[in-house]
């Protein structure tokens, strides 16, 4: 019997290729030949158009983007995220239509995990301030007699990892490990390993983290996780990383947070609006911002 030729959509491939080296040959040849996988080169299309676009399709393959499964076509059997979080499907509502949902949870691991640590390293070495500091021509950091800027080594320190049980957060773990920093992880599964210390609540790991660094998923219970009150259990001169979904951290609570120095500084891979300028955060307490146009 001959195998069924199963027609693709890979609805943003701009949010994919950056580089435009991205192959897709072995996606095609799955479906069953290069005539079987259409391509668009945007990065936002809206629910409206994505539904457009799946028509007389089997498969969606999406890069965190809104899809309203409620718009697409009887066509559309399956629904692949090209990432690791999958928020921007209602899987009650795929569950319901037959729809299968899934997600690539390994394809950025260590790069996600080398971020997290890029951040407190930077933050220990104050690297940003030094920068901004050398590029108006001020050496007084270096001149003495003592430093404007710390720079702390990040040995013995703690790192808390909210919801860090999975693969990014025990790579992070791991590293900190060779670092000679301790873990702390808080999740409903969380248990105490030789990789880390369950903490016994979320604010039990915010109060003792210098650290703080978010891996949960986003959903209903994980938004604004990290609010108003979160932050202020956290250390003064405690940091805060979000790698995971913006809408975890509330924006507004983390910017107040930020002005009053109830902590000492974020650093942010995501934010709630990706299309947010970063101006919008004050840059005296930020570390790395990543804003997509």
């Amino acid at each position: 019997m001959a195998h069924r030729r199963a027609a693709a959509c890979l609805v943003n491939a701009a949010r994919l290729d950056f580089d435009a080296k991205l192959d897709l040959s072995k996606i095609a040849d799955a479906c069953g030949g290069a005539s079987c996988l259409t391509r668009h080169d945007d990065s936002t299309p809206s629910p409206a158009v994505i539904a457009t676009r799946a028509t007389n399709h089997d498969i969606l393959i999406t890069k965190e983007v809104p899809v309203d499964v409620h718009l697409l076509p009887p066509s559309v059997k399956l629904i692949c995220e090209a990432g690791t979080g999958y928020n921007n499907v209602d899987l009650d509502a795929a569950k319901r239509r037959g729809i299968v949902v899934c997600n690539v949870p390994t394809y950025s691991t260590d790069a996600v995990a080398h971020l997290v640590v890029t951040h407190v390293l930077n933050f220990s070495a104050s690297i940003v301030h030094q920068q901004r500091m050398l590029a108006r021509g001020d050496r007084s950091n270096f001149a003495g007699p003592k430093l404007t800027h710390a720079h702390d080594e990040v040995g013995g320190k703690t790192i808390g990892l909210v919801g860090g049980t999975g693969a990014i957060g025990a790579k992070v773990a791991d590293i900190a490990a060779a670092l000679g920093m301790k873990t702390l992880v808080w999740s409903r599964r969380a248990t105490t390993t030789a990789r880390w210390e369950a903490a016994r609540s979320l604010h039990d790991l915010l109060e003792r983290s210098d650290y703080v660094s978010v891996h949960c998923p986003l959903n209903a219970e994980t938004r604004h996780l990290i609010d108003a009150v979160a932050l202020g259990k956290m250390k003064k001169t405690a940091y805060l990383i979000n790698t995971a979904r913006g809408g975890v951290v509330c924006e507004e609570d983390l910017v107040d947070a930020l002005k009053k120095g109830t902590i000492a500084g974020a650093g942010l891979d995501v934010q709630e609006m990706e299309v947010r300028s970063i101006h919008w955060f004050p840059y005296d307490r930020v570390g790395v911002v990543n804003a997509d146009p």
